[in-house]
């Protein structure tokens, strides 16, 4: 009995001197907790007289909840000085000019992706975006590409596992479309694309755009005269294309396109290393193979096909040296791309 008195007097002393929530906490649990005082004195209960428990339980069960009392009405005490004390600590001077949040702007990859397709929307192309993932019979095989084709090798593409991988080339959706529509096909395939490559003007991740046109009497002049129209819409009224034959295994002729240097004008300059022109893209007419592949009777249709990288348009379009310019996130590089 005489011990409940003195707990009473120790938790009221330490309680009213808790400065804080935390602190009163403390001070609660030292009494009232699993391991208090006030639990220690109910588990001695087995040490009194058989006769002295009803009296010794009744009395502890008043101390429990006198204290129970007592630290709650200081925690609204203490909550109300701490309060208090934070309004007067945070109190904000409303004459004070506000901070201004700095306004962002499109990354120069994303401008330059919505310019192109703006421009070959307007030629009456349709958007289509095929997976990231893909299988290396879309990715390949139905390309034309041969099984020992360097392109295959395990140091230049990205493996997922046999048969799957990071698709190196948005072609894939070209060959997707294909399977489920008939020509005539207009289409457009935007994308990220994965290959193990890194220099100035390479990265293992970056974004292309590739264009399918299948229809009757597709010639090769129907792609530079559209190339053209891209050229002049992108860099310069008065940009011209040429095109040099090349090898890619889903086209048959093939081409690499470069354009007029729009620095010089194609006089000739350190961007475009003296020659006047600037290498932007490679084209061709659909592969007979790659039409068959698909379903596409290759006797009555045929096709031209481009494909470019947005990095390399966008290098080449806005000066920039080094490809990496564009993935490090230097706010100091992308603010000058803002309207």
């Amino acid at each position: 009995m005489e011990d409940t008195e003195h707990i009473v007097a120790e938790a009221m002393a330490e309680a009213e001197s808790a400065e804080s929530s935390r602190a009163l906490y403390e001070v609660k649990m030292k009494f009232l907790g699993r391991t208090g005082k006030v639990t220690a004195l109910l588990k001695g209960m087995r040490d009194v007289a058989q006769e002295l428990r009803p009296a010794f339980g009744k009395r502890i069960n008043d101390l429990r909840e006198k204290l129970e009392t007592l630290f709650e009405d200081l925690e609204k005490k203490v909550k109300k000085r701490e309060l208090q004390k934070k309004l007067s600590e945070e109190q904000i001077d409303v004459t004070m000019p506000g901070r201004r949040t700095a306004a962002g702007a499109l990354h120069p990859i994303t401008r330059t992706r919505d310019e192109l397709i703006d421009i070959f929307a307007g030629m009456g192309f349709e958007v289509f975006e095929g997976p990231e993932i893909e299988t290396e019979y879309y990715n390949f095989t139905a390309l034309n590409t041969p099984a020992d084709h360097p392109a295959r090798d395990m140091q230049d593409t990205f493996y997922i596992r046999d048969g799957i991988l990071l698709r190196t080339q948005t072609s894939a959706g070209q060959i997707r479309l294909m399977e489920k529509k008939k020509p005539p096909i207009k289409m457009l395939s935007p994308g990220r694309v994965y290959r193990a490559d890194d220099d100035a003007t390479h990265s293992p991740m970056f974004h292309q755009m590739e264009g399918l046109v299948v229809d009757k009497n597709v010639t090769l002049c129907d792609l530079q005269g559209m190339l053209d129209e891209f050229a002049r819409k992108m860099f310069a009224e008065t940009a011209k294309t040429r095109l040099r034959p090349s090898y890619f295994p889903f086209t048959e002729p093939s081409v690499e396109v470069d354009v007029s240097c729009s620095a010089c004008g194609g006089k000739g300059c350190s961007l475009c290393k003296g020659t006047g022109w600037i290498e932007v893209l490679g084209a061709g007419m659909v592969n007979r193979r790659v039409l068959e592949n698909c379903g596409i009777d290759s006797a009555e249709y045929g096709g031209f096909a481009f494909g470019m990288g947005i990095e390399r348009i966008a290098m080449l379009k806005y000066g920039v040296r080094h490809i990496r310019a564009f993935f490090e996130n230097d706010t100091r590089f992308l603010e000058q791309f803002k309207d």
